[in-house]
């Protein structure tokens, strides 16, 4: 059915765009781009600036996104709201408390004793490559593994040792609290329980800037790509850590608990969770081949009832993006932010396409006006090929603003 709007009512800006000629576009995406390069710098240099605060703030909207289904749920047990984010934050920081003493020092500890036996395993992982290439000598297979075995013990061997020092130090940097931490973890727990009271209030302070036919859509699309998509990656990544932990040590795999805590928060990020089996699976290989071969077995049939049984059953597909384009957010996210830029970078992405698909129908709205106040098109819904060019379109805007 043709809308009865006129173009008038429509957006100005898109009408603006309508009007100009080919060229007249090519000229403003040339002279828009320097200005967004200029834009996004000029934001990296504000978010440096001010990135303790920004972190903070950004940590917890992001908890309370996700503790406010909890809320709700409390609220709709007849429990008044302030009650039900005490009750919910309390919670959920005993839930933290409770991993950072039972988990967190396990998994140091196993991080300490792998970095010490990373050598050994480079050793073994050396010496299997050899008895495999003599094999293959044996048969008379044209292969041969010398290159791999150099390359393994001159640059691997050192390059592996190196990123799991740095990252046992990162971990130990952010376990031992210093006063700056402990006031940040102070500032971010009192603004999320903050959020969690009055958090409509502030949302809707903020959103009333926005025009008045966009705050509704946009609320909507802002709570389901983040809210929605946090929870069900939380769920997916708590899914692959507890089940990986336990077959782990069932099959007493080497550092079972740090292998599959690594795999766990690797899946918090998209493809996160390959990588990490990968890596594991490449860890585990140098000490054991067969049982790389079980590791990787299992680590793949968890991911994939994770994945396609457990996370879309509890809130379905949120992002509705292409894979590229995730993987082009997330690089693109690392750029910007880093870590905290990697996390947000896919509920991001969703967000601006939800923002372009609603430009998209609007700029569809304004051609079957333009059609509706031509006779030849009145009363039928066209077809896309007799959809009218930017002339006729340029034509049909004048006259009706005139």
């Amino acid at each position: 059915m043709v809308s009865s709007r006129s173009p008038k009512s429509k957006s100005r800006l898109v009408l603006w765009w309508d009007s100009l000629t080919p060229m007249s576009r090519m000229l403003a995406i040339a002279l828009a781009a320097p200005l967004a390069v200029l834009n996004a710098w000029a934001f990296s240099s504000i978010f440096g600036y001010f990135q303790s605060l920004l972190v903070v703030l950004t940590v917890a909207s992001l908890i309370a996104f996700i503790l406010n289904y909890p809320v709700g749920w409390l609220q709709g047990k007849g429990i008044r709201r302030t009650q039900a984010a005490i009750l919910v934050s309390l919670v959920a920081l005993i839930g933290l408390l409770v991993l950072a003493v039972t988990l967190l020092p396990l998994a140091i500890a196993q991080a300490q004793q792998l970095v010490t036996r990373l050598p050994e395993w480079f050793d073994s992982g050396q010496r299997q490559l050899l008895v495999l290439d003599e094999h293959l000598g044996n048969l008379g297979l044209p292969i041969s593994l010398d290159g791999i075995i150099v390359q393994i013990n001159d640059r691997l061997k050192g390059q592996l040792q190196s990123i799991a020092g740095r990252v046992l130090n990162l971990t130990l940097d952010l376990a031992v609290f210093t006063v700056a931490k402990l006031i940040d973890v102070l500032l971010t727990v009192i603004s999320t329980f903050y959020l969690l009271q009055h958090g409509d209030e502030v949302w809707d302070n903020l959103i009333g800037w926005l025009p008045a036919h966009t705050q509704q859509p946009f609320s909507k699309t802002l709570r389901l790509s983040f809210q929605n998509y946090f929870l069900g990656q939380i769920i997916s990544a708590t899914c692959m850590a507890a089940g990986l932990i336990s077959i782990f040590l069932f099959l007493k795999v080497p550092f079972g608990l740090l292998f599959g805590l690594t795999i766990g928060l690797m899946a918090l990020v998209p493809f996160g969770g390959s990588v990490g089996i990968a890596l594991v699976t490449f860890l585990v290989g140098l000490r054991d081949i067969a049982m790389a071969l079980q590791v990787l077995a299992v680590s793949l049939i968890v991911q994939q009832i994770v994945e396609n049984g457990i996370a879309p059953r509890v809130l379905g597909s949120v992002t509705g993006l292409n894979p590229f384009w995730v993987f082009v957010g997330i690089l693109t996210g690392a750029r910007v932010g880093g870590l905290l830029g990697v996390v947000v970078a896919v509920p991001t992405a969703v967000l601006v396409k939800e923002a372009l698909d609603a430009i998209r129908s609007t700029r569809k709205a304004i051609e079957l006006d333009v059609l509706s106040s031509d006779p030849k098109y009145h009363g039928v819904t066209p077809e896309p090929h007799l959809a009218p060019s930017d002339s006729v379109i340029k034509e049909k805007v004048a006259q009706g603003e005139g």
